[in-house]
């Protein structure tokens, strides 16, 4: 995997959000600060340039000179604080950014030729803060520019981008969608609840509260809860996976992410057969109750008539 460290821009006025702290808005429950922050968890280093608050993981904090000197006065800020032969560059608003986007961008900032590689948004426009950049042409890039401008502060990313060789790539509508107004924060919470993303979200949200790291098949305890409400009663679901995650736990005490996620689809396979069965046994008590048989499917036994001495 490329070595690569991340510099996430979180100083902006937010002027379109009324002034709004945007950095810490939750999406999904989460800060969108922290959902970038999660995205790019492999960096050997972030700096988040902006005012300190808690986040979901460890960072270094440093501010533009002068504060409110914009995106580059930003950008150069940070790289001060990094020492990577590549440096990851995004914005705090990204409530969508993937790792799949994080890999794809210092993939193509690794090819022959290449100084860098940004997203383009579905109409095209390349979006700077989305983007992965060799450090040496950045340093060399920014040093020039404060030269000949007199600082960084005031100045657009296009003086900078204009001057490196930068791959394009399309990774999609949501990697590169922010958070600039309140209709796009009420879009962005509104997409999370999609039914095809909402179980996806919602997983990932406590995963981060609760402070864990544990790939599950989700599918898995689904089906657990499902066989367990269908089989035993509807209270089981909850009650059931509840157990299976404190077995998984037990199980796999002191064992890594890959041995807590066996653990847990061991638990469920065992939970999902003991819910089997008993569906299979009030199965079979229906069936013999239906034909007069006893649960085993036999004869009811001759408890004889009142008085007459039989047996």
């Amino acid at each position: 995997m490329t070595a690569y460290d991340v510099i996430v821009l979180a100083g902006g006025a937010a002027k379109r959000l009324g002034g709004a702290d945007k950095p810490g808005v939750r999406v999904g429950g989460r800060a969108l600060l922290d959902r970038v922050l999660a995205a790019c968890d492999g960096g050997a280093r972030t700096v988040v340039v902006g005012d300190r608050r808690a986040t979901a993981r460890p960072v270094l904090w440093t501010r533009e000179v002068p504060q409110g000197g914009g995106p580059l006065a930003a950008l150069g800020a940070g790289l001060k604080l990094t020492t990577a032969e590549y440096v990851l560059v995004l914005s705090a608003d990204l409530p969508f950014l993937g790792p799949g986007t994080v890999d794809a961008l210092l993939a193509a900032a690794g090819e022959p030729g290449s100084e860098g590689a940004l997203c383009t948004d579905p109409a095209g426009r390349d979006q700077p803060l989305v983007a992965a950049y060799r450090a040496e042409p950045l340093r060399r890039e920014l040093a020039l520019i404060a030269t000949e401008y007199g600082s960084l502060a005031g100045l657009p990313l296009r003086i900078l981008t204009a001057e490196l060789e930068l791959a394009r790539i399309d990774v999609g509508p949501d990697a590169a969608f922010d958070c600039d107004t309140w209709d796009d924060i009420a879009a962005a919470r509104a997409r999370i609840r999609e039914h095809g993303a909402v179980l996806d979200e919602w997983i990932t949200s406590v995963k981060n509260e609760l402070g864990i790291e544990l790939d599950v098949d989700t599918g898995v305890l689904l089906d657990l809860a499902r066989d367990a409400a269908h089989g035993v009663a509807r209270p089981a679901a909850p009650l059931t996976t509840f157990l299976v995650g404190y077995a998984a736990a037990r199980a796999s005490a002191g064992a890594g992410p890959d041995e807590a996620a066996a653990a847990v689809a061991e638990a469920s396979r065992k939970a999902t057969a003991l819910a089997l069965r008993w569906e299979a046994e009030a199965a079979e008590s229906a069936d013999s109750a239906g034909q007069g048989g006893d649960a085993a499917g036999g004869a009811k036994p001759d408890v004889g008539r009142e008085g007459t001495g039989t047996s």
